[in-house]
């Protein structure tokens, strides 16, 4: 099953359960051209993005606006920076700045684990990759990031990191 298929899950357990509301955000297309094969089928043949989509995910908990992006890796030593677009962590950072929680979520493959990454600290390697290494080590994921145990329900608990987070403010 597929990383975003299982937060997915994740979302629709907190939705059904009254926990909270967080939701997959649409890419914004702008639809160009369209085939008509049958009266009942239509193919779209081309579309381009409107704008730079910020994150994957957004919503609200316990009266916290909640963003994140999730990414996966099949490195097993380091999340490449290249896996996130700029605006992206821009957005994650100014979300954090208007006292939002933002964070990525990171699905290393290899080791078959998922880490929780806080905003501010995304800012943090992205910064530093501008002078220096162009990824984020597994250690120091591992050091500033929180592990996420699948479950049975919701598979991806990341709420529960985030209330240790909310308790932190």
């Amino acid at each position: 099953m597929s990383f975003e298929k299982i937060i997915n899950e994740s979302n629709e357990y907190y939705l059904a359960n009254n926990i909270a509301i967080i939701h997959k955000k649409p890419i914004p297309i702008q639809i160009v051209k369209v085939d008509y094969p049958s009266r009942s089928g239509a193919v779209i043949k081309e579309a381009y993005y409107k704008v730079p989509s910020t994150t994957d995910y957004n919503g609200i908990y316990k009266g916290y606006y909640i963003d994140f992006e999730a990414k996966e890796t099949i490195n097993k030593t380091s999340f490449p920076l290249s896996n996130i677009h700029p605006h992206q962590v821009e957005h994650l950072y100014n979300i954090y700045d208007h006292h939002g929680i933002s964070f990525l979520l990171i699905y290393f493959k290899a080791h078959d684990e998922i880490y929780l990454l806080e905003g501010q600290y995304v800012m943090e390697f992205y910064k530093r990759s501008k002078d220096g290494r162009k990824s984020i080590t597994y250690d120091e994921i591992k050091e500033k990031g929180f592990l996420i145990k699948e479950k049975i329900s919701p598979r991806i608990d990341y709420l529960k990191i985030v209330d240790d987070i909310i308790k932190s403010l």
